[in-house]
């Protein structure tokens, strides 16, 4: 990777997917909060950038990047979107809620975070259902026909909608949306810290739910970062 002095973080994250463990582990936002510099968030936390800098040098240095997200079809993207992260939140929400109110009912008198953490959960889990849905059936379907008719050069219908921005905005506040629920957790469970006498479920659950974390933080990326940029661009080359 080139020099970074002049890229958000955003763009780090989108040229090697495995430098958001990076940013991660220094509480760094990569998907919703990446448009900034990282000499500039740097400053705002505390964190020596030359330290930071010498850690993403490496793994660039060290890590092929196993998916060149960046490169791929739009229309290819977003059935990996789909296949890949909309399943993962599916399958995970009931898990997670079968251990989440089991904690909450055996243990929030004691640690009332729990009861909290409980009910931010089973919000985050309808809000994410009614987003993947409309992703699904209205902006998805939508960028695959601009992939489509790039590929075979031909003529684009405007969409109802107006313009593709008109529900990327939209995905896009719910994405802040859920990535404040998600952080409020974060800092509620001590990122993912179970006490030290909890039970298998206690610690099943934070574990489930750092996972789920990590696993929503790449999806928002993938969408917020590469798939909605390109997409707008694409429309708008398709249209003039």
């Amino acid at each position: 990777m080139e020099n970074i002095d002049d890229k958000t973080v955003a763009e780090i994250v989108t040229i090697n997917i495995k430098t958001a463990d990076i940013f991660k582990k220094n509480g760094i936002d990569f998907c919703c909060g990446g448009n900034v510099s990282v000499q500039e968030i740097c400053a705002k936390k505390g964190i020596d950038y030359s330290q930071l800098k010498e850690e993403i040098t490496q793994i660039n240095n060290t890590d092929s990047n196993k998916h060149d997200f960046n490169a791929w079809d739009l229309d290819f993207l977003s059935d990996y979107i789909i296949n890949t992260h909309h399943k993962y939140v599916l399958e995970a929400n009931n898990l997670i809620i079968q251990y989440s109110d089991k904690v909450a009912s055996v243990h929030g008198h004691h640690y009332t975070e729990v009861v909290e953490i409980n009910k931010l959960f089973h919000t985050l889990v309808l809000e994410l259902k009614s987003h993947m849905h409309k992703e699904e059936m209205i902006l998805f379907p939508y960028i695959k026909k601009l992939a489509e008719a790039k590929k075979n050069n031909t003529s684009l219908t405007p969409p109802a909608f107006g313009t593709i921005e008109n529900p990327i905005n939209m995905m896009e506040n719910e994405h802040d949306g859920a990535g404040d629920i998600v952080k409020r957790i974060t800092e509620l469970s001590n990122n993912f810290t179970p006490p030290a006498e909890a039970c298998n479920t206690f610690k099943a659950l934070y574990a489930k739910l750092e996972e789920y974390q990590n696993d929503l933080f790449q999806h928002i990326h993938l969408e917020n970062n590469i798939l909605f940029p390109k997409a707008i661009l694409l429309e708008k080359e398709l249209l003039a």
